[in-house]
């Protein structure tokens, strides 16, 4: 799949966010894997630059966690956040460890299935299944 044709990474990509401050969490990797055909928004956890480029379109709010700061841009279609969820490593951390796929940053699969299984929400259990499938865990 040709991830610059999906509706919701060409919103993203128009934001012409530095690769190296930005990595794609949230479901996306799983639409970046194949893993899912759709998605309804863009998770996206930024710094620096990318972070000014966000804030400089939409104030910051806290999310509904309460944790740091989002940024809420084409109506709720990317939702860039200064961190990730609570307990999770610092946004350096998750930006640096991200893996490019065609040339977009995503959070790795297995990091996904940590916080998924964490929320241990019901909407979750299909891609923690289609997750450990595909890393065949």
């Amino acid at each position: 799949m040709e991830l610059r044709g999906h509706p919701l990474v060409h919103k993203l990509l128009s934001l012409r966010l530095p690769p190296s401050d930005y990595v794609v969490a949230g479901s996306g990797p799983l639409l970046a894997h194949g893993l899912r055909d759709e998605v309804t928004d863009l998770d996206v956890v930024a710094r620096g630059e990318a972070w000014k480029i966000a804030t400089d379109i939409a104030e910051p709010m806290p999310p509904p966690s309460g944790h740091g700061l989002r940024v809420v841009i084409f109506g709720g279609g990317i939702e860039v956040f200064d961190r990730w969820l609570p307990g999770t490593v610092d946004a350096d951390e998750l930006i640096d460890g991200a893996e490019l796929i065609q040339g977009i940053p995503f959070c790795p699969l297995s990091a996904v299935l940590a916080w998924k299984r964490r929320s241990d929400r019901e909407k979750d259990q299909a891609d923690i299944k289609a997750i450990q499938d595909f890393l065949r865990l």
